[in-house]
């Protein structure tokens, strides 16, 4: 049985992040700054609430007869209950043998061509482990995405126009990245848990390294960018995170109707229509939130009954990539021609440069991972290169001209009646067509 480290991993970070917010927005009133102060706990309790709502969801606590969970749930102290009853179950498991388990049948990553069937007992304590760290794991995405992300935008968004970073925001904001960074990496391996659901998968950890790299360089590239640009076009903020965030929001919904799929209605058997569509909502305000900032490993697919698209498509993560590196490019390049005086000590093109160049490094470590590292990469269709292969070849077949356009136009061009040549050519037959006698004459 595996330790939980990942449950302790995702209580520490966010009881942290919750102290450090709480103490940072007590320092913005004693200084005051009440506006920072309500915007920071705003983004410190909106996603504790939802990271409540996503515990008590996944165990199913409403329609279980556990008043004090549930209190303790209202009181935003579920996250500690729930690491204490898992390392309850851990230390007590294999002292009472328990009576009965559960066989699972997994399979091998395939070798040499062939794929085993393994089977595997799964007693009880394990199975709720399991349970456990799937939880947690959705409350990191949550955390992460939902609180992180904007709590760290909004901290070096104050540093910038203070000019100064204390020692509090400075935890509080490598904090942040650090949750950000390991939702991200929880996203991931969800991913491939998901779509890979009947393989035994095990994850590396040069496949750790790689994801946290790539999600390190991705994220905070991402977050400079968007500060920059609105330190110095604040009226435009609002619109390019409006435009990205419902474009994201929405995409789901749009591939939804179009395939004039009938409503899910396996989801929880407790759930009213209404209350489908609210967890449906919440689903893709998370998958908006995510791609907000980095790519998002998981696909919402709502005609699907698990909610994931398990293909692999390599044309959408081509086409991400390429448009927020457009997108990065652009918002740089009007924060270099807008910007202001608080920037009259930075080397600007130097900034831009290091900013591009960390967007690459982010997709570089993208490219090793799906390459060399996913644990999952013997049962691709195609490997990366070659997908990223053909989604050029398309692109360039796109932008190349029609095949007939250009045939007519260099048979226009190669014409013996637009050439010097072909001119005199053709008058030198109409002048013998004219006198054959003179031809003849030369002749004799």
């Amino acid at each position: 049985m595996k330790f939980p480290g990942s449950v302790l991993v995702s209580l520490l970070l966010f009881a942290a992040e919750t102290v450090t917010a709480l103490c940072l927005s007590g320092a913005y009133r004693a200084a005051g700054d009440r506006m920072w102060q309500w915007l920071t706990l705003l983004f410190a309790l909106l996603p504790c609430a939802l990271v409540q709502l996503s515990l008590v969801f996944v165990h199913r606590d409403v329609s279980r007869d556990r008043p004090l969970v549930l209190l303790l749930h209202l009181l935003q102290l579920g996250p500690l209950v729930r690491c204490v009853e898992v390392f309850y179950i851990y230390f007590r498991a294999g002292r009472v043998e328990e009576p009965y388990v559960s066989i699972t049948k997994k399979r091998q990553m395939p070798k040499d061509g062939y794929s085993e069937e393994i089977e595997k007992e799964v007693g009880q304590a394990e199975g709720k482990l399991c349970t456990h760290r799937s939880a947690f794991s959705r409350a990191s995405v949550i955390q992460a995405f939902l609180g992180s992300a904007p709590q760290l935008t909004l901290q070096l968004y104050i540093c910038v126009l203070q000019q100064e970073i204390t020692a509090a925001r400075s935890i509080f904001m490598v904090l942040s990245l650090l949750s950000i960074v390991y939702g991200a990496l929880r996203c991931n391996i969800l991913a491939i848990k998901i779509k890979y659901d009947d393989y035994d998968v095990s994850v590396k950890p040069a496949a750790y390294l790689c994801i946290f790299m790539w999600r390190s360089f991705e994220i905070a590239t991402r977050v400079t960018v968007l500060v920059l640009f609105s330190s110095v076009l604040q009226i435009w903020t609002l619109p390019v995170v409006l435009v990205n965030f419902f474009g994201f929001f929405f995409y789901p919904w749009i591939l939804f109707w179009q395939s004039k799929s009938p409503f899910p209605e396996n989801i929880e058997k407790a759930l009213s229509r209404v209350g489908t569509t609210i967890v449906l909502c919440l689903l893709t305000f998370l998958y908006a939130g995510i791609n907000m900032f980095c790519w998002s490993a998981v696909q919402v697919k709502l005609n699907d009954p698990d909610l994931i698209n398990k293909s692999q498509n390599w044309y959408r993560l081509t086409v991400y990539y390429i448009l927020r590196f457009i997108e990065n490019a652009f918002l740089l390049l009007m924060w270099y021609i807008y910007k202001t005086d608080i920037y009259l000590y930075i080397c600007a093109p130097l900034l831009v440069l290091q900013l591009l160049i960390g967007y690459c490094m982010a997709v570089l470590f993208m490219l090793v991972f799906y390459q060399f590292c996913h644990p999952c990469k013997k049962l691709f269709s195609s490997s990366i290169s070659e997908g990223l292969l053909s989604c050029f070849k398309f692109l360039c077949f796109i932008c190349k001209p029609p095949k007939s356009t250009v045939l007519t136009n260099k048979a226009e061009v190669k014409s013996p009646e637009n050439t010097d040549e072909g001119w005199s050519s053709s008058k030198t037959i109409d002048s013998q067509k004219g006198n054959p006698h003179q031809s003849v004459s030369s002749n004799a």
